[in-house]
């Protein structure tokens, strides 16, 4: 019989390439010692094979994870986020015991991922998958959970995957301009530059994903338009993928109008959290308030998305969790 705390496990890196290795290794190998001390194993390498020993189940882990990262090379090289991210989501796997669903995982995984000019944005976990799944397949979607959990970052990945296989022919990301205690008339500028900061989220996403100047040529163009809430009103948007990010700061009036804007071809998903709610005291969020009024249409759906879900830095996970049992 087997000690499992003697367990060893042997793979191989194909096709093999230096450059790709190093990248999976990392500077003076601090890739492979996180992950050595992560789990607590021994990983040994000899030209395009790497050894892994430790206990079976910590083992088997590390086999995935080192594949998995090998993949990511190809296009792309290892950074901490994304080490973390599967660290902390094959931790997660390894104290499941049903296998049937770490497998279904895994599936879904590699089924949802979205190629964009910078990057390539891959879906962390079964709500992710679940998330971009139902974005594909649905005219209205909602995302509804913590900061962190990638409902944002996700919505516009998916909005220029659609823009770039032209099935919409412009992205508009919406935002209300609610202050989260401060006073908006007391900053400096005009009305854009007063709502600027509350849209510089959406901003950063593009960034990441298409780069600088390829988001600037874009909107010169039209067809990426960042905006308050408010300039929604009147407008009917045919063709074009409409994200409402921090949906918990409008009123039901504002997101019935919002959702009535959405026309011939368009899709719209909807992202917010309902325990950050930053709305005048008795004004109840619209986004509470739609998700039981829309709960039952068809072609809508709902992913909700929790702390198990975060993919920030771990401490988000344990304070998002030490405000909810408080």
């Amino acid at each position: 019989m087997q000690d499992i705390n003697n367990s060893s496990l042997e793979i191989e890196l194909y096709p093999f390439d230096n450059n790709r290795f190093s990248s999976l290794c990392g500077k003076l190998d601090e890739n492979i010692k996180r992950i050595e001390k992560y789990f607590r194993v021994d990983i040994y390498s000899r030209e395009n094979l790497l050894k892994i020993k430790g206990e079976q189940r910590a083992v088997k882990s590390v086999g995935i994870i080192l594949k998995e990262l090998y993949e990511i090379t190809e296009n792309e090289d290892i950074n901490l986020e994304t080490l973390h991210i599967l660290l902390r989501e094959h931790d997660i796997e390894k104290n499941k015991e049903k296998s049937d669903t770490n497998n279904k995982e895994i599936e879904l995984k590699n089924e949802y991922q979205i190629q964009t000019a910078q990057k390539v944005i891959r879906a962390r976990g079964e709500n992710q998958s679940a998330y971009l799944s139902n974005i594909k397949e649905n005219d209205l979607t909602f995302g509804v959970g913590p900061a962190g959990t990638g409902k944002t970052y996700l919505a516009v990945a998916s909005a220029i995957e659609a823009l770039e296989n032209d099935d919409v022919r412009r992205i508009v990301l919406v935002r209300p301009a609610v202050e989260a205690g401060e006073r908006l008339g007391f900053l400096p500028g005009d009305m854009s530059q007063k709502v600027d900061p509350y849209l510089r989220p959406m901003y950063d996403a593009l960034y990441d994903m298409l780069g600088a100047n390829q988001v600037s040529k874009l909107i010169e163009q039209h067809l990426i338009e960042v905006a308050p809430l408010a300039f929604m009103r009147g407008r009917s948007l045919n063709e074009s993928f409409l994200i409402l990010d921090e949906a918990q700061n409008t009123t039901i009036e504002q997101m019935k109008m919002f959702l009535t804007r959405i026309g011939f071809g368009s899709k719209a998903v909807v992202t917010g959290d309902i325990t950050q709610i930053d709305l005048p005291k008795g004004q109840q969020s619209g986004l509470k308030h739609c998700i039981d009024v829309l709960k039952n249409i068809d072609h809508i759906s709902f992913t909700y998305f929790s702390a198990q879900d975060v993919v920030r830095h771990h401490l988000v996970k344990l304070i998002i969790e030490a405000y909810d049992s408080n």
